[in-house]
C-alpha cells in the first residue's frame, strides 16, 4: 500500500505560499506559508500535520491492542505536542497526552502498559527518530 501527498510552493521563503493536497483530498489545496509554519496564520504546516498524524496513529494503536486483548475501548483522546527548535530547525521530540475513561476489566497499570506499547509500536512512532514521551489520564 502506498499513500501520497503533494505540495506546491510559489515564491521565496518568507513571502511565498503553497498548498498541500492529500491522496484522499481531505487536504485539498490547503494553504501553508512561512506565517503558518513559524508565526500565526490561516493554514497548516508540516509539523502540525506530523503531530496530528502521530496522535491518530497512536490512538488507533491503543484501540487495536485493547480490542485484541478482548476489551471494548470507549473514548480515547490524544493530544500530540511536537517540540520544534526554532534555532536549530529540528524537532526535539513529541509528547503524547492520552485521556481515557476506565474500561471494565482494565486496571490503570494494565492500561498504562498498553499505552506504552502502542507508543513504541505505532507506525508513526517507528518512523520517527526523536524522543517520544507519554502521559496518561485514565479516570
Amino acid at each position: 500500500m502506498k499513500r501520497t501527498g503533494t505540495a506546491h510552493w510559489n515564491g521565496n521563503l518568507k513571502e511565498g505560499k503553497g498548498v498541500l493536497t492529500s491522496q484522499s483530498t481531505t487536504l485539498n489545496k490547503t494553504q501553508y506559508s512561512f506565517k503558518t509554519r513559524f508565526e500565526e496564520g490561516v493554514g497548516t504546516n508540516p509539523e502540525e500535520l506530523l503531530a496530528t498524524a502521530h496522535a491518530g496513529c497512536f490512538t488507533m494503536a491503543v484501540s487495536a491492542v485493547l480490542t485484541q486483548a478482548g476489551f471494548t475501548p470507549g473514548d480515547l483522546d490524544t493530544n500530540a505536542v511536537l517540540d520544534l527548535d526554532m534555532v536549530g530547525l529540528k524537532i526535539n521530540g513529541i509528547h503524547l497526552e492520552l485521556k481515557a475513561a476506565p474500561i471494565e476489566g482494565v486496571t490503570a497499570e494494565k492500561f498504562n502498559e498498553i499505552a506504552e506499547g502502542a507508543k513504541a509500536n505505532c507506525i508513526i512512532s517507528k518512523a520517527l527518530s526523536v524522543p517520544i514521551t507519554l502521559s496518561v489520564i485514565y479516570q
